[in-house]
């Protein structure tokens, strides 16, 4: 094992995919010549050369389908969006054909492609560049959708990822770029759809996914120095959904507090609140509680944007309710 950045784990994902399989190729704005926006690209162009590490112009539609279509035609492209806020402008793309082509078709073409870059805030940069687009995608028939919370599952799951058949959205976070973590030195990838327990518990289950699942590791430690013991964990691939891991685990707790950094209405805490009511509704000690961001856009002040954030406290908390504490 080594330790590793987390920019570093996605970047010998993409680069060893790409020395095993010459039809995949990077694409997106800024990933070539300034080694990616946030430097998970870095080296890249050198090795491979411009014609498989792409930049391109701020054209997310443009270049979304120019992916989709390559994609039709034999290639496993990877295209990178500066932020998945930016993907709105070719969600149409995405939606409409990466996801569906290969139903209209009549599976006549696969699309094997990732869509991949940073989700939900990353500090100070205000409503339209914090915004978690997750469960949007997970709605959708056809893709699956990958949410990776350190540099070691960051490297397996893209690399599986970049392998599977069908689209991909790899979301990652530019809050985690410079995280360390031990990455083993050989191959290997995790299959997408497995949640993995971060921590074994007994008294509540509490499940997350991406960086702020970091709040439920450190309201775990808290909670167990008053003698409550918290099972974690991160879902890792939102679609498909590992429902097993979450009901095996509320069987054993019979609690269960879901921390999702997403607007409240419809979420990913939606669907599994959903799913754990009605497969396990007779093991449940207490309602389900499920914490969320402020039902707003994202605030610029950094005194609104901690109260619109879950926190270590509201995980506590929400423990705290469902022990009746």
């Amino acid at each position: 094992m080594r330790t590793i950045q987390f920019r570093e784990a996605i970047a010998e994902a993409m680069s060893e995919e790409m020395r095993r399989d010459e039809s995949i190729y990077l694409m997106g704005e800024e990933v070539a010549e300034y080694n990616g926006a946030y430097k998970a690209s870095k080296g890249m162009l050198d090795e491979f050369g411009p014609d498989r590490v792409l930049d391109t112009p701020i054209s997310e539609l443009g270049f979304a389908g120019v992916g989709v279509g390559s994609a039709m035609n034999g290639n496993r492209p990877i295209i990178e969006f500066m932020t998945f806020n930016f993907s709105l402008v070719g969600i149409d793309q995405i939606i409409n054909n990466a996801a569906k082509m290969r139903q209209m078709s009549g599976g006549q073409f696969n699309i094997p492609i990732v869509f991949r870059g940073p989700t939900a805030s990353a500090g100070q940069l205000a409503a339209t560049h914090s915004q978690a687009f997750e469960s949007w995608y997970a709605n959708c028939p056809g893709l699956k959708v990958v949410v990776p919370s350190n540099p070691y599952d960051a490297k397996g799951l893209l690399k599986a990822s970049i392998r599977d058949d069908d689209p991909v959205i790899f979301m990652e976070s530019e809050q985690m770029y410079g995280d360390k973590g031990e990455v083993p030195e050989g191959e290997y990838t995790i299959p997408l759809g497995v949640a993995e327990i971060k921590r074994e518990g007994s008294d509540v289950t509490i499940v997350s996914f991406g960086k702020i699942i970091k709040e439920a590791y450190k309201a775990a430690e808290e909670l167990e120095k008053e003698g409550v013991s918290c099972e974690i964990i991160d879902l890792r691939t939102v679609r498909p959904m590992d429902h097993e891991a979450i009901l095996k685990s509320v069987k054993k707790t019979n609690r269960l507090v879901i921390l999702e950094e997403a607007w409240p209405f419809g979420n990913v805490s939606t669907e599994i609140t959903y799913q754990i009511q009605s497969q396990a509704f007779d093991y449940l000690d207490a309602p389900v509680v499920r914490l969320n961001t402020a039902d707003t856009p994202a605030p610029y002040s950094p005194v609104l944007l901690a109260e619109w954030l879950p926190n270590a406290q509201d995980v506590i908390k929400a423990v705290k309710k469902v022990l009746y504490k």
